[in-house]
């Protein structure tokens, strides 16, 4: 396996929060929220995000080698979320606990519903619903999912800016790892 160099690229007002990683080939568009507990690994291929993507709690994103990961657009990305794939398509939303693995092609306005697994080398088509395990297309993506899906990204934009402005700090024990009667 070929070394990667590490150059990770971070456009305007993205928020990566403290406890994640992201290293290695990695590019993050403007406007990105990167929660708690992320691991992006760019580390044996090359990584690329969109603007306004929000990539939320304990999710990985990484790829094996030769096989870049892009990710388009306005995606939205669920807590603890697999994406191990070739593509994400712009506007689609990943639900929670979803798996998506080696050589995917997901779509554009696209949900993949919360546990879904999208199974090795399955390329969903544009506007589709997938659920289940293995993932399969339920149904064509609705102008009433559109919106919401609009509604997440814009409310991780605004959500990255508030932890990026310290409005959430993280609570801290006292050193002797008390909790105070005023910090409850």
């Amino acid at each position: 396996m070929q070394a990667i160099e590490s150059k990770v690229v971070v456009g305007r007002n993205v928020f990566v929060a403290p406890g994640s990683y992201v290293g290695g080939d990695v590019a993050l568009g403007d406007d990105c929220t990167v929660m708690y507990h992320v691991v992006i690994r760019g580390d044996v291929s090359p990584i690329r995000i969109g603007n306004r993507v929000n990539i939320q709690d304990g999710s990985i994103l990484h790829t094996h080698a030769g096989v870049p990961l892009i990710i388009g657009d306005d995606v939205s990305i669920g807590h603890m979320v697999i994406v191990h794939c070739k593509s994400v398509g712009a506007g689609t939303l990943i639900g929670n606990g979803a798996i998506v693995l080696d050589d995917s092609e997901i779509g554009s306005q696209c949900i993949i519903a919360a546990g879904a697994v999208v199974t090795p080398k399955t390329v969903i088509p544009d506007h589709k619903v997938v659920m289940g395990v293995p993932a399969t297309v339920v149904r064509d993506v609705t102008e009433a999912d559109v919106e919401y899906m609009g509604l997440v990204v814009r409310s991780y934009m605004k959500l990255g800016q508030l932890h990026a402005a310290g409005r959430y700090p993280g609570f801290q024990p006292d050193r002797q790892g008390s909790v105070s009667p005023s910090s409850r």
